[in-house]
């Protein structure tokens, strides 16, 4: 499971992510919202770990963006502000738990377990296609026996696409999705996407391909294609 750390002491943030590493996390750290920004814009994380009082903004403000986006990302909020208000607040503006400093990492762990547990709910439906399982409730992706994180963009087509297979997925199909990570999403775009989709896809030994609809869009098919 991958998780995004933001926090903008150093040292903390270490101890922090060694924690969760033994506890068997995957922990991206940054320290700043302009690199949180940058880390969800490429990255499919399971949780968001998000202090507030970041250098270059606000921790609530950037939560309410993704709320505003439609993002459901799991949101632990870590800080020092304690007040009851203060935990409104947080709550209020779309946080999944808020946790105080100090605190003690074991109460870190078991709070990411509940979060997670609440968000999963009830039984999802997993998308497969060949050796390709696709499932948008962990957005992990299986191939054969092994579990993998794709980017966030790259997931997202993917998705769209084993979720129609062998349907035909429009372009502007596409556009669209994507249009809550990039405002000015376009076709050229779309095809990049869809080139290093293939590529990944073929690194990783999948037995399906992504084949292009001139005029269209593009349909995921179970054979591989060059």
């Amino acid at each position: 499971m991958r998780l995004l750390l933001t926090e903008d002491d150093p040292h903390l943030g270490e101890l922090m992510a060694q924690g969760l590493r033994r506890a068997g996390w995957s922990v991206d750290t940054v320290a700043s919202w302009a690199d949180a920004e940058a880390a969800l814009g490429v990255v499919s994380y399971q949780t968001l770990v998000l202090d507030l009082g970041l250098p270059d903004g606000d921790g609530l403000a950037l939560l309410r963006d993704l709320r505003r986006r439609g993002d459901a990302l799991p949101v632990l909020v870590t800080t020092a502000r304690g007040r009851i208000s203060d935990r409104v607040l947080g709550l209020n503006a779309g946080a999944d738990d808020y946790l105080v400093k100090p605190f003690a990492m074991d109460e870190l762990v078991a709070r990411l377990g509940a979060i997670l547990r609440r968000a999963a709910g009830p039984p999802r439906a997993v998308y497969r296609l060949g050796n390709l399982a696709v499932d948008p409730a962990s957005r992990m992706v299986t191939i054969g026996d092994t579990l993998h994180s794709f980017p966030r963009r790259e997931l997202t087509v993917l998705e769209w696409l084993v979720r129609a297979s062998p349907r035909v997925v429009q372009k502007s199909t596409l556009e669209e999705a994507l249009g809550s990570f990039d405002r000015d999403i376009g076709a050229n775009a779309i095809e990049v996407y869809v080139m290093r989709l293939r590529k990944r896809l073929a690194q990783l030994g999948t037995d399906v391909g992504i084949r292009t609809e001139r005029g269209q869009g593009y349909r995921l098919v179970h054979e591989k294609l060059p």
